[in-house]
């Protein structure tokens, strides 16, 4: 008999991971821990009420956390924004002694919760963070080519973008009003620079990409921590960055615009008598606009792609790997809450024994992330194949396909 409880399961995100959890049969009792306690017991019902039940928790209160978190063998995050919540999440887990995964996305808020790495490894607690898809599977995947196809990994370009999620709430834009006033570090000829997004620095940095399946897109430097987490662990690389964008790509550049305007802070207006925070008036535009936009786009569902482009050598000759996550049926839910559910399950089989806080490729065994993730594709009926393919460029510029079932 084995527990797991998810903190914010029925999100965007959460929502999948619980399903994706359900569907994995590791877990024999699954807990959706939620402030949305009614819009939780029907995702329940929906999906197992035999295995899943419902707990409402406040996340703001350590107390609440430690609650519902009882007597769990792993305990799954996916509160956002992860800037607020995050290292508070994950320092009460440990605290209660809880085996952990969360998909924290947020740069700075992945230094903070870096920095309880020895109070697990006191504690006995194993803590996987940023098991999403950029970071996450991202990640993974740039180990995979470390461990089987590269001698030497020179630079790792990840791409991402998405857009058109039937649920986007306001935890979503203010994670992405975070990502466009915060310092992105970028990993550059073995040196770290400095740069922001709508700045000089960043727009220097920005670049138009193809992403298979769904067209070509610019896309922006993000703070996400792989630039910051590969480097560690990939000895001798020398590049590494993270850019991306969402759709449909007029909603984005509405927020880049909000935030221009300087409608991003904690500033409050006086309107008729009434004080408004500016942010918490933007959070509410923007939403407000989102349906018309997607609407204006032509977009009637979610659609996404993660695309990791790894450079390096192998017996002195140069090649280059290109993997491809696309759907145009899938966001974000699918692309970040899978993964987390497959972190979560391997957590949960006893496949990362480590103790203390890491990112993905410092644990994460390559070949046991793709065989999982094809079984439980088989296990959810999805179609279309695996979802992951792998193109090699070699030195005279040949391009093939890598069939990656040879390893599932």
């Amino acid at each position: 008999m084995s527990k797991v409880t998810v903190l914010g399961g029925c999100g965007a995100i959460g929502s999948v991971a619980v399903r994706t959890l359900a569907a994995g049969g590791v877990f024999s009792e699954i807990v959706i821990a939620e402030k949305r306690y009614e819009q939780a017991c029907e995702l329940a019902r929906k999906i197992d009420p035999a295995k899943i039940s419902v707990l409402e928790v406040d996340a703001d209160d350590p107390e609440s956390i430690k609650r519902v978190v009882a007597g769990s063998d792993v305990v799954l995050s996916c509160v956002g924004p992860f800037y607020k919540y995050g290292p508070l999440i994950l320092r009460t887990v440990i605290e209660a002694g809880i085996n952990f995964v969360d998909v924290c996305d947020d740069l700075d808020a992945t230094v903070n919760e870096w920095a309880l790495d020895e109070a697990a490894q006191k504690a006995g607690v194993s803590a996987l963070m940023g098991m999403g898809n950029s970071p996450g599977l991202g990640n993974v995947l740039v180990k995979f080519c470390a461990d089987y196809l590269l001698s030497q990994v020179d630079s790792v370009d990840i791409y991402h973008i998405h857009g058109g999620e039937a649920v986007e709430g306001p935890a979503v834009i203010e994670h992405r009003f975070h990502a466009m006033e915060s310092d992105i570090p970028v990993f550059v000829d073995g040196n770290f620079i400095q740069v922001k997004m709508l700045e000089p620095s960043g727009q220097a940095l920005i670049e138009e990409t193809d992403f298979k399946d769904i067209g070509t897109y610019a896309v922006y430097p993000y703070p996400h921590p792989e630039t910051i987490t590969l480097p560690k662990y990939l000895k001798g690389v020398r590049r590494v960055a993270n850019l991306g964008s969402v759709l449909p790509i007029e909603y984005f550049h509405m927020i880049q615009d909000v935030i221009r305007l300087g409608l991003g802070t904690e500033d409050k207006l006086l309107v008729q008598g009434q004080e408004v925070v500016c942010r918490q008036f933007a959070v509410s535009f923007v939403l407000a606009q989102r349906e018309r936009l997607l609407k204006q786009a032509g977009m009637s569902g979610p659609r996404g792609c993660l695309k990791v482009k790894i450079q390096g050598t192998q017996n002195g000759q140069p090649h280059t790997y290109i993997f491809s996550m696309a759907s145009r049926t899938g966001g974000v839910g699918e692309g970040t809450g899978i993964p987390a559910a497959l972190g979560t399950m391997l957590m949960g089989q006893g496949r990362i024994t480590r103790k203390g806080v890491f990112p993905p490729e410092a644990v994460i065994d390559a070949v046991e992330m793709l065989k999982l993730t094809g079984k439980v594709i088989k296990s959810y009926g999805m179609r279309g194949g695996f979802p992951i393919s792998l193109d090699h460029i070699e030195k005279d510029g040949k391009r093939r396909e890598v069939d990656l079932t040879r390893w599932v």
